[in-house]
C-alpha cells in the first residue's frame, strides 16, 4: 500500500479525498499546516506528496522549496483554478506535476499512478530479476537502477521526471523527440499544446545541467517540434545562436 501525504488545509476535502484514495489502495496522512506538513515530508516514508499552494503559516511554495533542499520525493501541487502563475512557480520549484482546483478525484488518481509508475527505480521482469540499465553520452551517465544521473562524476539531483525526460532523450542522441511523445513518456499523459509542464521540466533540467557542468546549452529545443540532445555531430551542425537554444526545424 503506497503512503501519501496530503498537506491541505481544507479538512473536508482532505477526508473525501483520505477516503477515496483509500479505497483505491493508498494509506493517507493528513496535515493541515505547512510547518508540520514539511516535517513529515522530509521523514522519507512517503511514496508522494500531495501539497495545496494556500497553507496556513507557510504557504506551499515554501514548503516545496524547503523540501527540494533535502528530498526528491514526488510532489503534486493543487494549486488555484485560472492561477497560471501558481503552476508556473511550482514546476519551476520542483513540483512533478499540478492539478488545479476543483478537479475530479478520478484526474487526481490518475496523475498519482503515471508519477508512481516512474517512481518504480527499476523494472520487474518476469522472473523476479530487476532489470537495469545503464546509458553514457559524451560525459553524461544515467543509472536505471540506482536513478542517478551524473556528469562525469559529478551528481545532477534530478527529480524523477527529471531524471526520465534525461533518459528518453539519451536513448536517442542527436534525434528529435517530438513534444507529444515527451508527454505522453515522460508525463504519463495525453499531449495538450496549451500545458507547459514539459517546457518548465526541460527548463529545470537545463538549469541543473548547467549548474553542475555548464552544459544546459546540450538540450536543443527544435521549434514547433520537440527538444534533442545534442552530440558533437549535431551540435556542430545545428548551432546555437537562437535564444532559448532553440533550432530551426529542418522539416518545415
Amino acid at each position: 500500500m503506497a503512503l501519501v501525504l496530503l498537506i491541505d488545509d481544507d479538512r473536508e476535502l482532505c477526508a473525501m479525498l483520505s477516503d477515496y484514495l483509500g479505497r483505491h489502495g493508498f494509506q493517507v496522512t493528513v496535515e493541515h499546516h505547512g510547518e508540520t506538513g514539511l516535517q513529515r515530508a522530509q521523514s522519507g516514508r512517503f511514496a508522494i506528496v500531495l501539497l495545496d499552494v494556500m497553507l496556513p503559516g507557510m504557504d506551499g511554495f515554501e514548503v516545496l522549496r524547503r523540501l527540494r533542499t533535502t528530498s526528491q520525493v514526488s510532489v503534486l501541487l493543487l494549486t488555484a483554478r485560472g492561477e497560471d502563475v501558481d503552476r508556473i512557480v511550482g514546476l519551476e520549484i520542483g513540483a512533478d506535476d499540478y492539478l488545479p482546483k476543483p478537479f475530479n478525484p478520478r484526474e487526481l488518481l490518475a496523475r498519482m499512478r503515471a508519477i508512481l509508475r516512474r517512481n518504480n527505480a527499476a523494472e520487474t521482469m518476469p522472473d523476479g530479476a530487476r532489470h537495469v540499465h545503464r546509458l553514457s553520452v559524451e560525459g553524461l551517465d544515467l543509472d536505471t537502477g540506482s536513478r542517478s544521473a551524473r556528469y562525469n562524476g559529478l551528481d545532477l539531483g534530478l527529480t524523477d521526471i527529471e531524471f526520465s525526460l534525461l533518459e528518453a532523450l539519451m536513448m536517442a542522441p542527436g534525434q528529435v523527440l517530438t513534444r507529444e511523445h515527451l508527454v505522453e513518456s515522460v508525463l504519463g499523459r495525453s499531449f495538450n499544446p496549451f500545458d507547459r509542464s514539459l517546457d518548465m521540466h526541460v527548463s529545470r533540467l537545463r538549469r541543473k545541467l548547467d549548474d553542475v557542468a555548464k552544459v544546459g546549452d546540450r538540450i536543443k529545443t527544435i521549434r514547433s517540434v520537440g527538444y534533442q540532445l545534442a552530440v558533437a555531430s549535431t551540435a556542430n551542425a545545428s548551432g546555437s545562436d537562437l535564444p532559448d537554444h532553440e533550432v530551426a526545424s529542418s522539416e518545415r
